[in-house]
């Protein structure tokens, strides 16, 4: 689930996706735009927003990126 397997496809990976959010966070950025961006991005083989969540959640235990109140 996290890397690629004989089941998930290494662009479908955890961290692939994963990595792929870190590099559009040059900037502060929502997650609502993190999403829109991505999803755009993936127009071609979409993913779903759980998926995506647990992306960031990957992102977040790495100490990659954190939540800011304001």
């Amino acid at each position: 689930m996290i890397l690629p397997t004989k089941n998930i496809a290494p662009d479908r990976a955890l961290l692939t996706l994963a990595g792929r959010v870190f590099d559009k966070l040059a900037e502060p950025s929502t997650v609502s735009r993190l999403w829109d961006e991505i999803r755009e991005e993936l127009q071609t083989r979409p993913i779903s927003y759980g998926w995506f969540t647990l992306a960031i959640d990957l992102l977040f235990l790495m100490n990659l990126v954190w939540f800011d109140q304001n």
